[in-house]
């Protein structure tokens, strides 16, 4: 049995919203040293987990006790601007001590704050070098700073506090691919206990252990993501065989089920037969009668039972197969014939710097990765070809009907339901062809009448994808910013397959490598200052300027 200590228990925990949605009951954790890659559907309480282990929610019945000091990143960093990056930090309060000591102030509430962190500036230093945030300067406000760097600054201040255990909750959400790389050196030097929630494949690659938090419980698995597929395969292999031989197994009893009948009923006419004849004493008779009665009533029940443990096993094998709900899109007739012009860009010049020089189009039904740091202007670009933002010189006009998921969501209304927003974009759309099509993105019933400001954000996100797939006319452009965020890796991989099904040209800006590989991208674009044709092995190697 393994001596290695407990840092996280949850003991026979409860845990209920306001609005009384059961998000655990009787719910049981242990997590023990290194690096615990924590996975589940949207809406299987893995971010709600999360923040009770930290202490923000407080559980309805049982308990949850940790071992030392927890540091805790949530989903979304919110800053005030005005903040100071020392601040942020944590470290304000003993640097402003050591400068007054410095200079020559000998006051003793300063040794108090400075106390034994003499070397708190170079290890703050350290500390930023190490998440590539070495340029940033400690009084530099959070203002001056991209929602990246401001992440990586939070990331920062909890390596700087040295917590026992590190809480990250999808931490590589609007993350470029360089503070990507930073996040997942960090995590890979990590030498305590951490538990992280992540679609993010790459970071799921360098955990120790997969916890699969599903219906209410845990399923662990050594090993990080591959290896967690490998093992899940062989079980999901394993179950669907177990459904086959008890299915099997149904058809036998219900056949051995029916012979007895046939059995009972053949001695039943038999010995109407011989009653009727008198070839016997009619007390010998009767008591053949009673004899032949009970021992077919007894085979009959035999075989009842027999076949009601049969169906029982079946139920069990066939809960042990997962039918995860996804989503399924039926996209409409969206095909872009090869050649045909789709965008023209023509010396653009963007609101907040960026440029594209000369002319630059998109023909047929291209992929294309948009790809750049975080603050180069990705979004500000989608949002101008979109007509959201007029540019500051040149043109951006579109050939083909488009369509444009911002990566905030905020194309949907929030006091408005999922059937209503919708709506919003097909208005030619029955109310019964709107909800038979939202069934498809998993909105069924009283779902779909949710007001959309109370979705969950994976929830947001299918309802955004339906609103604009479901719209008049479809859409021959695509363009997705940030799409996989805040989704499952169900979710991703359904995003996935749809978009393969999808004919039209696309454009997705995404720091996610193993999405951008899986959708078949056939082109990449870097924004940096201006907009040029990179290859896949340039980004790999770094090809773009890193501050």
């Amino acid at each position: 049995m393994s001596t290695s200590p407990t840092y996280l228990t949850c003991s026979a925990l409860g845990f209920t919203w306001p609005d009384g949605t059961v998000v655990f009951e009787d719910f049981h954790l242990a997590v023990g040293p290194g690096r615990t890659g924590l996975i589940g559907l949207n809406g299987s309480g893995k971010s709600t987990l999360l923040r009770l282990l930290a202490g923000e929610l407080v559980p309805s019945e049982g308990s949850v006790r940790t071992m030392g000091e927890i540091g805790y990143l949530p989903q979304n960093v919110v800053l005030a601007t005005g903040m100071r990056v020392d601040e942020v930090l944590g470290i304000a309060r003993t640097r402003a001590a050591l400068h007054a000591i410095e200079a020559g102030d000998p006051s003793e509430e300063h040794f108090t704050a400075v106390g034994d962190d003499w070397d708190v500036e170079e290890r703050a230093h350290a500390t930023l070098d190490q998440l590539g945030l070495g340029h940033i300067g400690l009084d530099r406000t959070i203002g001056e700073v991209s929602g990246g760097e401001a992440v990586l600054l939070r990331l920062a201040a909890l390596l700087l506090a040295r917590p026992d255990v590190l809480l990250l909750d999808e931490p590589t959400n609007n993350l470029d691919l360089y503070a990507r790389r930073r996040l997942y050196d960090a995590v890979t030097r990590w030498s305590g206990v951490l538990v992280v929630v992540s679609h993010d494949r790459q970071l799921l690659e360098l955990v120790d252990q997969i916890a699969d938090l599903r219906d209410g419980e845990v399923a662990w698995y050594g090993g990080n993501y591959s290896a967690y597929e490998e093992a899940l395969a062989v079980e999901q292999e394993a179950a669907e065989r177990m459904v086959r031989v008890a299915e099997a197994d149904v058809q036998r009893q219900k056949r051995e089920l029916a012979d007895a009948h046939i059995k009972l009923a053949r001695r039943k006419r038999y010995g109407q037969k011989m009653y009727d004849t008198k070839r016997e004493p009619r007390i010998v008779m009767r008591s053949r009668k009673r004899t032949a009665q009970e021992s077919a009533g007894k085979h009959r029940i035999m075989h009842t039972e027999k076949l009601a443990e049969a169906k029982e096993r079946l139920d069990e094998a066939v809960e042990a197969v997962r039918d995860d709900d996804e989503i399924r899109i039926e996209l409409p007739s969206t095909q872009v014939h090869p050649g045909r012009g789709v965008l023209r860009l023509k010396d653009l010049r963007l609101q907040y710097g960026a440029e594209v020089k000369g002319e630059f189009e998109v023909r047929g039904p291209e992929r294309i990765a948009l790809v750049g740091r975080n603050g180069a202007g990705k979004t500000t670009l989608l949002r101008t070809i979109a007509g959201e933002l007029e540019p500051v010189a040149g043109e951006a006009v579109p050939d083909v009907p488009l369509r444009f998921l911002p990566q905030r969501l905020d194309l949907l209304d929030d006091g408005l339901s999922v059937v209503e927003n919708v709506a919003r974009f097909a208005p030619g759309a029955t109310n019964n062809q709107i909800r038979a099509r939202l069934a498809r993105f998993l909105f069924r019933g009283a779902l779909a009448d949710q007001p959309a400001g109370t979705l969950s954000g994976g929830e947001r996100f299918r309802a955004a994808l339906a609103a604009l797939l479901l719209a008049e006319p479809a859409p021959q452009l695509l363009m997705l910013d940030e799409p996989t965020n805040n989704l499952d890796m169900a979710s991703v991989r359904s995003l996935t397959a749809a978009l393969e099904s999808y004919q039209g040209a696309l454009i997705v800006a995404s720091h996610d490598a193993s999405f951008l590989d899986s959708i078949g991208v056939t082109r990449r674009l870097l924004l940096d200052g201006e907009l040029r044709d990179v290859s896949a092995e340039e980004l790999r190697e770094g090809a773009f300027p890193m501050g």
